[in-house]
């Protein structure tokens, strides 16, 4: 895994110059730069150190104006090189790149004292106990400090043993599992094509893999790669990396997009960041205020949502969302920068710990439970993010980005909770998670419904599971409906009956006054044989409607007592017996029966003897043609 460095302080201290005599790279390669002989771009460069390898180095530009160019280049890089010129001690600029530093997660580096040659010892003594006396409150508090002379030479030798002992210590913070290059510069090289450039901040790439250009939806294949001026195969985590795209114009792309591979990250507009307000912040951050927003070589507008507070004070820290005018694509633990308008200045920063946001009403638990996401393991947040994404669950791609565990991890913890019921995998094709607790309130849901349906239809035997699905189930996806029913069956919590669920203790009943109801149906029906009485006559005596008596009549079907023909015409089951044989003994002898044969075979007038014929037909006993029938070959 390659190191990086990045270059830091105030315009004019002589970064560039440094680089220059450290590797004998002139970063400063724009004809502007070299006209008004200050930095605007990014710079490159490496330096090959005896018994450590190759250090990357990125120079950034020092004056104000350019401190986005300085965020893009710092993010990324493992420690830093402060660089504080002899002759002007610690200035703005000097002042709001560390900050921005210790924002972006630096936690290392050197400090370069530059144009020693041009002042005196004295001098040199108290800027010397000046820039220590600043450094004393900052990451860079034991930092060595190297007085060196880029025109002299004076000092270079030490700072690239102290280097080499820097590059020896760092133990870069990258994934190896999640390819990202952060497009920096986009250009077309004659005889290639599209090139774009970037310090690779994970993974790998290759010759010949597709990549996509994030947050758009434009992929090409890798056609090939350099990585500091030399041409490779493969290029690792931490190097100074320039992808030829095929397949790409350079229109298609510009600073701030993400090079990744298909599929592994995910854009949004809105995300969950752990923020701190500096404590050198001429004003405190209130709820909604627009700032400019820094992420990898990104700038966008965003606006900053508070959850817990009206404002973020000076050297105070919140999760909060912030919310974007465009997508963006990041990853749990991502480093941003925060700069307001007027002054432009960087006023604050800190992690991304969720690249997903969820909707979260301000000063309730939900948004004092975010905290979880900033400061918990990752089987916290794991539990969390499963249990806010609900019904619609996550997949391992989508919870790769919102936790800072590489995918074997992250797979071997999402087994062990399946294990220990913390998670269910409730789709395995598509290899998707949901909380537990988001099961469990759905089990809960599903009793209730099933124990409201009881109360309501007594005397059906159970909920047909097609009526569940496409009622109580019809927003959840079909495997984790069917999930959910299994779990239930398993546990004993519910009975499936024919494809039909309903509660253990559940079974059919009448009430006490539906008992004669139903004994006056049967003996009306049984007693009529084929010519069945007319449902209104039967209820008349007993001073009822066909609607308060439609529950019974659906139950003597359930159980096979009655046939339903159609609305409000009935049958016994033995009159129906009776009707099939006489058609299939007529249609024994016959080729055909005519509506005609079937009323001088039943006795029956047009009234029953067509809905009796339909319901033959979808019976399947008949088939017709045109308007006769047929017995349907078996």
């Amino acid at each position: 895994m390659h190191v990086v460095m990045g270059t830091a302080g105030h315009i004019d201290h002589g970064k560039t110059s440094l680089i220059k005599a450290l590797t004998g790279i002139d970063c400063d390669r724009l004809a502007e730069e070299k006209k008004r002989g200050i930095t605007i771009e990014l710079g490159f460069a490496f330096l090959d150190l005896p018994g450590v390898g190759r250090l990357g180095v990125v120079d950034v530009p020092g004056h104000e104006r350019f401190v986005k160019n300085m965020v893009a280049g710092a993010a990324g890089v493992d420690f830093v090189l402060l660089v504080v010129s002899a002759d002007e001690g610690v200035m703005p600029q000097t002042r709001e790149h560390v900050e921005v530093c210790s924002l972006l997660g630096v936690e290392t580096g050197l400090v370069a004292l530059t144009k020693v040659d041009l002042v005196e010892p004295d001098w040199l003594d108290m800027v010397s106990d000046d820039v220590a006396g600043y450094l004393g409150s900052t990451f860079l508090a034991d930092a060595p400090v190297i007085p060196v002379s880029a025109h002299t030479g004076q000092g270079l030798e030490r700072l690239k043993e102290e280097l080499a002992k820097a590059v020896a210590a760092v133990r870069p913070k990258r994934r190896n599992d999640l390819f990202r290059l952060p497009v920096d510069r986009v250009f077309v090289m004659k005889g290639y094509g599209t090139v774009v450039t970037g310090t690779m901040i994970s993974g790998d790439l290759s010759v010949g893999q597709e990549v996509r250009v994030y947050p758009g939806s434009l992929t090409a294949r890798v056609r090939s790669l350099q990585s500091h001026g030399q041409a490779v195969e493969r290029a690792e985590s931490g190097s100074r990396t320039a992808v030829n795209l095929q397949g790409l114009e350079v229109a298609d792309l510009a600073r701030g997009d993400v090079l990744a591979r298909p599929g592994t990250l995910f854009p949004s507009q809105a995300w969950e960041v752990e923020l701190t307000c500096l404590k050198s912040s001429p004003r405190s951050i209130k709820h909604r205020k627009e700032l400019h927003f820094h992420h990898g070589s990104r700038e966008v507008m965003a606006r900053v949502f508070l959850l817990d507070r009206e404002a973020l004070a000076p050297g105070e820290t919140a999760v909060c969302q912030v919310r974007f005018q465009e997508p963006l694509a990041g990853v749990y633990g991502d480093r941003v920068v925060l700069r307001s308008f007027s002054p432009l200045r960087t006023v604050a920063g800190g992690r991304l710990v969720s690249p997903l946001a969820r909707k979260v009403k301000r000063f309730l638990p939900q948004a004092e439970r975010l905290w979880t996401l900033a400061r918990g393991g990752p089987r916290e947040v794991v539990a969390l993010q499963l249990e806010r994404a609900g019904t619609a669950g996550l997949d391992l791609a989508l919870m790769s980005t919102m936790t800072e565990l590489e995918v074997r991890d992250l797979d071997a913890l999402l087994k062990d909770m399946c294990a220990r019921q913390e998670a269910i995998l409730y789709d395995r094709d598509q290899g998707l998670y949901v909380s537990a607790v988001v099961a469990a309130e759905l089990s809960r849901g599903l009793l209730e419904h099933l124990t409201a349906f009881h109360a309501k239809e007594p005397m059906k035997a159970g909920l047909p599971r097609a009526q569940l699905a496409s009622g109580w189930g019809r927003d959840l996806a079909a495997r984790l409906f069917h999930r959910i029913l299994e779990r239930l069956v398993k546990s004993g919590e519910a009975v499936m009956d024919q494809d039909a669920l309903r509660l253990p203790g559940h079974k059919a009943s009448l009430a006490s006054d539906q008992v004669g109801l139903r004994r006056s149906l049967l003996e009306a029906y049984e007693s009529a044989g084929t010519a069945p009485p007319n449902l209104k006559d039967v209820l008349a005596p007993l001073g009822l409607e066909p609607k308060e008596a439609a529950a019974v009549l659906g139950l003597l079907v359930d159980q096979g007592r009655l046939v339903k023909v159609k609305e409000g015409m009935y049958f016994s089951v033995r009159a129906m017996d009776e009707i099939r044989d006489k058609v299939v003994s007529f249609l024994a002898r016959n080729q055909d029966m005519e509506p005609s044969d079937f009323r001088d075979l039943t006795g029956l007038s047009r009234k029953y003897a067509i809905p009796l014929m339909e319901h033959l037909d979808k019976e399947k006993l008949t088939v017709r043609v045109g308007d006769r029938r047929r017995l349907r070959k078996r």
